[in-house]
């Protein structure tokens, strides 16, 4: 009887993921190997610190603090980079190219900003770069895009791509709670990542928006070229207003191509999505992707976007791939172009839409009619307006929505709203989101 073959898996971060990635090769050893006809082994792992307590059970010899080590390791096949950061994990990972291992990651940071060149460095070595539990966790978006939905081109995909962040504003909707007690909760629940403007002001999900972008239409989006904004200016008083409008409040990533004009953009940012939406029902740490495709029509995945079950089972869905490819069962499909020709990110003139915004303002006559004047100076037509006044202080609470305008034209209004006498701070302004407005191929 022939031996089973094993291939060693090497895991780089044993944080909650990489335990949770460890963890699921012990368990399911006997189904890999059904499915495989190879034996998945969890080999070595490395730590900062060889003394730190920690849930998954490891001997410690297994352990060090030495990434490098396993990398070189020629009992080591194959490569999981979990250690988040960027810089040392680049260096990592093109050296586990040069010693012809292929690597699993879930450093979405790392692929926003080195992508192209680790794609192609991971092309020329002839081994496979995976990175499916870089986007969205447990929603096996990156392979949908490659594999299931190939045929199509995509004039919008859009959703909900961060679980603090939709958690918070889920709790604010059902409950009326205050932002500030919602995160203090989120943060004992071990939701929140440790540098908070991650999640609370839109860059994690604007990573994992930008790699859509380039998997979608074949170009990296600088991050600095993105809008990205968070959720801190999103108060109780704008979601019961979105709610009377029908919509919910939902930070979302939104990738958009016009076919007419070649332009595609980028942004994450809190948006009014209409309240029969799949995304706008998508509640909780859930995170929820739609899909408009040219041959397709919509497709909407849903699913956990993050926790050490979500996130390690797509490590594992990319091991499983990659050995897989390795055993000539499946050709490793390659990062194309889906767009042959060159596109380019759009100008702020090119991107439209309706907005939402709220201003304090001086409780006098004349005060609403100045903030309409000021905004159609600016091409910015109101298509609703309701005003309320706040006991005591003299002022009034101004919510508008506007009928269709532009980026570009938008934050010239809200410049020079700012500067308006009786506008007494900053204005809120959310788009309004209509995922049927968008131009088909």
């Amino acid at each position: 009887m022939n031996e089973i073959k094993e291939l060693h898996v090497g895991i780089l971060g044993f944080g909650t993921v990489g335990q949770g990635t460890w963890k699921h090769l012990l368990e399911n050893e006997k189904a890999w190997e059904k499915i495989l006809g190879v034996r998945l082994v969890p080999a070595r792992a490395s730590v900062r610190s060889l003394n730190k307590e920690r849930s998954q059970k490891i001997d410690s010899s297994l352990l060090t603090t030495d990434s490098l080590s396993i990398v070189e390791d020629p009992n080591i096949d194959i490569i999981c980079e979990l250690i988040g950061g960027i810089e040392e994990a680049k260096e990592l990972t093109l050296r586990a190219f040069q010693m012809g291992k292929p690597v699993i990651t879930a450093n979405k940071a790392l692929i926003c900003e080195y992508g192209d060149e680790l794609f192609r460095a991971a092309e020329g070595a002839g081994v496979r770069y995976a990175f499916e539990a870089s986007v969205a966790g447990g929603i096996p978006i990156i392979k949908v895009l490659r594999e299931s939905l190939v045929a199509n081109e995509f004039p919008l995909i859009y959703g909900i791509m961060n679980g603090t962040s939709n958690y918070i504003l889920t709790r604010m909707e059902n409950e009326g709670a205050s932002f500030n007690d919602v995160l203090g909760d989120a943060r004992e629940l071990g939701y929140v990542e440790a540098d908070e403007a991650l999640d609370l002001d839109g860059y994690d999900a604007a990573h994992k928006a930008v790699i859509l972008g380039y998997l979608a239409h074949g170009i990296w989006i600088d991050i600095k070229q993105a809008t990205v904004e968070g959720i801190r200016r999103i108060s109780n008083a704008d979601l019961t207003a979105a709610r009377d409008l029908g919509y919910k409040i939902k930070l979302i990533g939104v990738i958009r191509r016009s076919f007419t004009q070649n332009y595609v953009s980028v942004g994450v940012y809190p948006a009014l999505v209409p309240v029969n939406e799949i995304i706008a029902q998508t509640d909780g740490v859930f995170n929820g992707i739609s899909l408009t495709g040219t041959v397709v029509g919509t497709v909407v995945l849903t699913g956990r976007g993050a926790g050490q079950d979500p996130t390690a089972g797509s490590v594992i869905s990319d091991i499983v791939d990659v050995v897989k490819g390795m055993h000539g069962s499946s050709a490793p499909p390659k990062l194309l172009h889906v767009t042959p020709y060159e596109c380019e990110p759009a100008p702020s003139k090119e991107i439209s839409g309706c907005f939402y915004l709220r201003l304090s303002v001086d409780d006098r006559p004349g005060q609403l009619a100045k903030v309409a004047e000021n905004l159609a100076e600016h091409d910015v037509s109101l298509a609703t307006v309701s005003q309320t006044s706040d006991d005591g202080d003299q002022s009034a609470s101004i919510i508008l929505t506007t009928h269709l305008t532009n980026e570009h034209s938008i934050a010239l209004a809200i410049d020079s709203l700012e500067k308006l006498d009786g506008v007494k701070e900053k204005p809120v302004l959310f788009r309004m989101f209509d995922p049927h407005g968008f131009e088909q191929k």
